[in-house]
């Protein structure tokens, strides 16, 4: 479900949408004519489902299937476009020193938000967290120019914490490639603006506020060739003896988030950046996340529980007035 919601398109505008990754993908940019319009679709939707069909831990033929299905040690051949979504997921896991690790397929799955199974498993949790590996940046290894990846110790990859982010980068290539130089694209909270709208101004959108069970808007944020991604506590978790469990997993504890963050907001130029450091700065928690952040330079948007209430902590253009 997403996490952000563009506001509704203005007059004029028209909207390209369909289903993938178990959500919806959309397009919104100015009517084009009709042949136009189909092939349009068309090549987004491609452009989406070969990410997809690359990068899902729920497609059993998938590219990253496969690699986690390889034995340490072997070299796999990898698409193009899968060696560079992992090339950055290796760097920001480096940068944030394994606060963002793709290597949490097992703990995923144990904790029920994976293939595997529908809820957490305490055997399973167990076994996953007794397989402890070395942080993924140390033991994955890429070989660009051959076109391959290998594994140096037993980790299961899980890509959604950037995946969708690429998928949006992907389908703002294809409107570029297309001459589209005014759109929105969305993907499950992961946004970005190709250009601003039509009739001039940027693309505004939706800040959801992090509520259980509830949609509301708390702010918006306006887009022009800049991208914006959501990660959170509210929509995707198990609730425990009254102690709510999130989806996103932190590598380095062997469990779900829990740190007191609501929501992180990050602009970046790439989706795909902005997904991973979306996840990697709620994982980081508000202290070491705040100090990344600041390090790495990002604009970025804080909500963190405190005693009952939502606290705002902004950097960028998100920062206090």
């Amino acid at each position: 479900m997403p996490k952000m919601c563009s506001e509704p398109a203005a007059a004029g505008h028209a909207t390209l949408h369909g289903p993938t990754m178990g959500t919806r993908w959309s397009v919104t940019c100015a009517p084009r004519p009709e042949a136009q319009w189909h092939t349009l679709r068309q090549d987004l939707a491609a452009a989406v489902e070969r990410v997809d069909a690359q990068m899902s831990p729920w497609k059993p033929d998938s590219d990253l299937v496969r690699l986690n299905h390889a034995p340490v040690g072997a070299w796999v051949d990898l698409p193009s476009e899968m060696l560079d979504v992992l090339t950055c997921a290796l760097d920001i896991g480096r940068l944030s020193q394994g606060a963002f690790d793709i290597g949490v397929g097992a703990l995923v799955d144990a904790w029920g938000f994976g293939a595997a199974r529908t809820a957490p498993d305490a055997a399973a949790i167990g076994s996953a967290r007794s397989a402890a590996h070395p942080p993924t940046h140390t033991c994955l290894e890429l070989d660009a120019t051959q076109g391959r990846a290998r594994k140096h110790a037993a980790v299961q990859i899980d890509l959604c914490g950037i995946a969708k982010g690429y998928a949006v980068d992907r389908m703002a290539a294809v409107l570029q490639q297309q001459g589209v130089r005014h759109a929105l694209v969305a993907l499950d909270g992961e946004l970005r603006a190709v250009g601003g709208q039509p009739g001039g101004g940027a693309w505004p959108v939706a800040l959801e506020q992090p509520e259980v069970g509830r949609r509301a808007v708390r702010g918006v944020i306006e887009l022009q060739d800049l991208a914006v991604a959501t990660s959170g506590d509210y929509r995707h978790f198990w609730d425990v003896q009254g102690q709510r469990l999130a989806h996103t997993m932190d590598a380095r504890s062997g469990a779900p988030v829990h740190n007191g963050v609501a929501s992180v907001t990050v602009l970046a130029r790439s989706c795909m950046h902005a997904d991973a450091w979306a996840t990697a700065l709620l994982v980081a928690g508000p202290g070491a996340g705040l100090a990344l952040a600041q390090r790495m330079g990002l604009e970025a948007l804080w909500l963190l529980h405190r005693e009952g209430a939502l606290v705002e902590v902004g950097l960028g253009r998100f920062a206090p007035a």
